[in-house]
């Protein structure tokens, strides 16, 4: 018997070339499935066989937990029952009881090989694939063996790989037998082991694309610094030369446009656009905004925005069609863009300057010369004004050091006193609202003046109740309510 099980495990190992360890494994599964059927089908029965002599044990067990979580009596335990045998077995360990061994000659050997073979099936499936990971190919090609409710099957050599519908270019009719290229974009552990996932839209498929054609950025000489894609219509990517002979640029191009036509047909005729990368991030900003021209920039890196200014001309174009180029550029620089023409700046910077006059009038007690001498000057908040080092005040020519004193005393003292006010609005605000990012004390105030005082409540305002209740702006407000909603989602 014991030399059955030996000649069994070596004959298998070498005919599915796998260790003979997933061998035993494999067949100490069978095993212990047979002898469950003979007992109960919600019994938990362990096989151990001896991996020198052939020799098998069979265990019933019973795993131990809290009393109260005990579902199933056929394998669980609770603590108290199991301490009444064992009195030092903890919750999670095992109960376990000899079993009389199977017969292995009369166990239902057909459904025991269909185990092993399936275990070995599986193993051999997982070598394949780790072979093909230790290679590091992200590109990889394949054909269309069948198609499962829009979603691909592709063969990849030995090993099969998905195509989801939702990865797939859109509008592109892949047909079974069609040889297709696709990027690796994860690998899925489900229920039938590891699953290789691909992505034909993905941003990095385009770059790998460029890396295929490129041979410079293989030498190092060029790279990709970013990609954005809105699949099959756009494309942007942001490159470098890391040597200066090189024109980024024209080198992704191609002589008369043979590498980039080369990545366009393999994209169903997608539209590349190649901008150069740039260290400075406004300079970054206009540069994938082309092919529209920027009139000027207002980078406010607080919010991680920029102010984009362009004449009307080139409004429309900067947006793209239904915005394509200012949400592909916004996704490629990693920058909220907010597009506008001059007259809107300008009408927006008019806004801004009679806000803060209004500000320093009425908190500072000045009239509009000293206000607009103090914008002119760069003052944006009654903290600057209060602790901007003394000697940058003392720079401005229009003021002498008692007005600068007597301005930087006022403006500590309506911060005190706001303080002081602040604080007892925030009596009664709950921790989750002040716990919110992007929250801070000034603001929570202001809200609680309105009633607002939890979460909860922030998240049942509109936007434009937030903008006006916390004197903030759309995106801020947005945002803050996205985040206080999150938890119902959760």
């Amino acid at each position: 018997m014991s030399r059955e099980v030996l000649l069994l495990v070596d004959a298998l190992a070498r005919e599915k070339n796998v260790a003979k360890e997933i061998v035993f494994t494999a067949l100490e599964m069978a095993l212990a499935s047979a002898t469950k059927k003979r007992i109960h089908d919600d019994a938990d029965v362990r096989v151990s066989i001896d991996r020198e002599s052939g020799d098998y044990e069979s265990f019933r067990r019973w795993q131990v937990l809290p009393d109260a979580e005990v579902e199933n009596d056929e394998a669980q335990m609770g603590i108290i029952d199991a301490r009444e045998q064992f009195p030092d077995i903890e919750v999670g360990e095992f109960v376990e009881e000899p079993l009389e061994p199977i017969d292995f000659g009369r166990i239902g050997a057909q459904a025991a090989k269909q185990v092993i073979l399936q275990k070995i099936r599986d193993a051999e499936r997982e070598q394949i694939l780790n072979d093909f990971l230790d290679r590091g190919e992200h590109l990889v090609n394949g054909s269309i063996k069948r198609i499962e409710r829009g979603n691909a099957i592709v063969e990849v050599g030995r090993l099969e790989a998905l195509l989801p519908r939702e990865q797939q270019i859109p509008k592109e009719n892949l047909r079974v037998g069609d040889r297709v290229r696709a990027y690796l974009l994860r690998i899925d552990r489900g229920a039938r082991g590891l699953q290789l996932i691909l992505s034909r839209s993905a941003p990095e498929f385009i770059v790998k694309l460029f890396e295929l054609e490129v041979p410079e950025m293989e030498d190092g000489l060029l790279e990709i610094k970013a990609a954005a894609r809105d699949a099959g219509l756009r494309a942007k990517i942001a490159v470098k030369a890391n040597d200066p002979r090189i024109d980024p640029i024209g080198t992704c191009v191609g002589l008369r446009g043979s590498r980039v036509t080369a990545v366009r047909n393999e994209l169903g005729g997608e539209n590349v656009d190649i901008v150069l990368w740039s260290p400075e991030a406004a300079q970054f900003v206009i540069n994938a905004l082309a092919p529209a021209e920027v009139s000027s920039i207002v980078v406010d890196e607080e919010s991680h925005s920029m102010d984009v200014v362009v004449d009307e001309s080139n409004l429309a174009m900067a947006i793209g069609r239904g915005g394509q180029n200012v949400k592909l550029a916004t996704e490629l620089t990693g920058w909220n863009i907010n597009l506008m023409t001059e007259q809107a700046a300008a009408e927006r910077t008019e806004a801004e300057q009679e806000r803060l006059r209004r500000l320093f009038g009425d908190k500072l007690d000045v009239d509009d010369e000293v206000a607009d001498i103090l914008i002119e000057e760069g003052f944006s908040s009654l903290e600057e004004v209060a602790y901007v080092p003394l000697a940058e005040m003392l720079e401005i020519e229009a003021f002498d050091e008692d007005t600068v004193n007597e301005l930087r005393q006022r403006a500590r003292n309506v911060l005190l006193t706001e303080a002081i006010v602040n604080e007892e609005q925030l009596e009664g605000v709950s921790d989750d609202l002040l716990d919110l990012e992007g929250m801070d004390k000034a603001l929570a105030a202001k809200l609680a003046s309105g009633g607002v005082k939890s979460r909860d409540d922030l998240a049942d305002l509109a936007v434009d109740e937030l903008m006006e209740l916390g004197e903030i702006d759309e995106p801020t407000a947005k945002d803050l309510i996205t985040k206080a909603r999150a938890h119902w989602f959760e």
